[in-house]
This record gives C-alpha cells, sequence and structure tokens, in this order.
C-alpha cells in the first residue's frame, strides 16, 4: 500500500519535473526495470520506484546540480565534478531521500549509481543500470544483443553494457569515472575467472 502511494505521488509531480522526452524514456526504464526484478527475482516495488527517479534531476543545468550540491552538503569527488552530467544520479538519490522520504539504502544507491555503476552492485543497481541502456526507445548499435544477453544473464549483460560505456566514453574522450571500471573489473573477475595481464 505505502508503495504505490509513494509511486502516485513521483508519478504525479515527474511530468513537471523532466521533459517529456525523458518523461517517455524514464517509463521505458521502470517497464523494463519491472521485468527484470521479475525475472531476477528481485523486489518490483524497488525497481519500480528507483527506475521513476534515476533521471529525476537529469533536466538540472549544471548549475543547479552544484548549487544542490553545495546546499546538501553532498560529497563529489572531483571526476563527478568535472563530468557534470554525471551529477544527476547523486542529486536524485538525495532527492529521493529528502523529498520522497525514502530510506532504502538499495534503492537509493541503485539511483545513486546508474549512470557509473561501482564495486559491490546489488542485483537491484543492476537491473536498475541496464533497464536505462535497454528500455524500449533505445535505439544504438548492440542494443539488440544486450537486451537478448538481459535475458538470459544479468552479469553478463551489465558487463557488456559496462564495456559499451567505456568505448563510447574512450572513444568520444572524455572522463572515465573509476567507479565504472572498478564494477566491470570485479564482474569480470567474478563471472570469468580471469587472470591479469602479465
Amino acid at each position: 500500500k505505502m508503495e504505490k502511494t509513494l509511486i502516485a505521488k513521483i508519478e504525479d509531480v515527474l511530468p513537471d519535473t523532466i521533459n517529456p522526452g525523458r518523461l517517455k524514456h524514464t517509463l521505458g526504464v521502470v517497464e523494463a526495470a519491472k521485468y527484470l526484478a521479475q525475472k531476477y527475482k528481485e523486489n518490483i516495488f524497488d525497481a519500480e520506484i528507483a527506475a521513476l527517479l534515476h533521471d529525476f534531476a537529469k533536466d538540472y543545468n549544471e548549475e543547479q546540480l552544484r548549487e544542490y550540491i553545495g546546499q546538501h552538503d553532498i560529497i563529489v569527488d572531483n571526476i563527478l565534478m568535472k563530468t557534470y552530467e554525471l551529477l544527476h544520479g547523486k542529486v536524485g538519490a538525495s532527492i529521493a531521500r529528502i523529498e520522497f522520504g525514502i530510506s532504502n539504502q538499495d534503492i537509493l544507491n541503485a539511483i545513486e549509481n546508474h549512470t557509473t555503476g561501482r564495486r559491490g552492485m546489488s542485483n537491484l543497481e543492476k537491473i536498475i543500470y541496464l533497464a536505462d541502456f535497454i528500455e524500449k526507445g533505445r535505439k544504438y548499435p548492440g542494443v539488440e544483443q544486450l537486451r537478448k544477453l538481459a535475458d538470459e544473464n544479468l552479469d553478463e549483460a551489465v558487463l557488456m553494457a559496462l564495456n559499451n560505456t567505456i568505448s563510447y566514453v574512450i572513444n568520444t574522450g572524455k572522463l572515465l569515472h573509476p567507479n565504472t571500471l572498478y564494477a566491470r573489473n570485479e564482474i569480470l573477475y567474478e563471472t570469468k575467472n580471469i587472470r591479469g595481464i602479465g
């Protein structure tokens, strides 16, 4: 009951908070996240709430994000400060906690880390990270392959998404957040039992 009320409250304010294109994307992520949560036996309400809020702060401009971070004493590393398009995860998690009263740390982590991933991701974090890439509105080379993999193996799919992100960031010459590398190496290490180089 409580979850339903919370979901209704978020759905009520979303159209005034994010642009129509992002709203469509968000609802696509909700659909994908609920599907994956059911498939991988995670809490569907938690997945829905995290998906609804994952891009809540995405339409904030750089100034608004920095201002929010300053006002709420959010700890941000220098790479995040330089790549402000990654900041909306941290700000979104803070808004989820303060404005929507969400205290479930797993949901907050899933919102916070959906852009970078991190070491020690929970299944819910993996689901939100992945749903963001495979929701039905996404059209990019390799998305079909990723959708297929997401249906077969959560870790393998997250690994592919992380690899895609790392390649993309390197190719665009942007700063790569170390959490993305940590997440990738950890999953690779655990799933492939791989040896280091040298």
